[in-house]
């Protein structure tokens, strides 16, 4: 960058947060292998069947829901992590916190109950008529990573 050996020191460590930023990645949702139902079914892969649906239940997108009821609030929060920057803050600080951000809000999505409701069948056997939850296992296990960009992307 032209002109970068006249920056201050604190602007020097902006520019390498940025760079680390350029670097990585924040994934929210589930990891794979992660977690398991007493079954040993993976919970991604139940999170997957009910944000996309199978031939027996209907689609409950709770992680795009997630993003798209909430865009005005995640671009207020990046903004907020952008001052943080400028503050002092790190890369790794800005992910951690847009990752707590975001897994907040599939979490409370996930318990919203906003979805088409459960079959009769799986009311009597849950006990209950919530469509994403019966055990809170999967709500629990919301998390978030931090990695660089390209990695796990297969």
């Amino acid at each position: 960058m032209a002109g970068h050996d006249r920056l201050t020191d604190e602007g020097k460590r902006f520019f390498a947060q940025i760079k680390e930023l350029e670097q990585l990645q924040v994934r929210v949702g589930f990891q794979a292998g992660e977690a398991a139902e007493k079954d040993g079914v993976d919970i991604a892969n139940i999170a997957m069947w009910n944000e996309v649906g199978t031939s027996r239940a209907p689609s409950r997108p709770f992680l795009r829901m997630s993003v798209d009821e909430n865009a005005d609030k995640i671009s207020k929060m990046c903004q907020a992590q952008v001052k943080r920057l400028a503050q002092g803050g790190t890369a790794q600080e800005i992910l951690q916190a847009l990752g707590a951000f975001q897994k907040g809000l599939v979490q409370a999505k996930i318990g919203d109950g906003a979805f088409e409701p459960n079959a009769p069948a799986t009311i009597r056997k849950k006990k209950s008529d919530h469509p994403l939850i019966d055990t809170g296992r999967m709500r629990q296990s919301v998390s978030f990573v931090i990695k660089p960009k390209g990695e796990g992307d297969d």
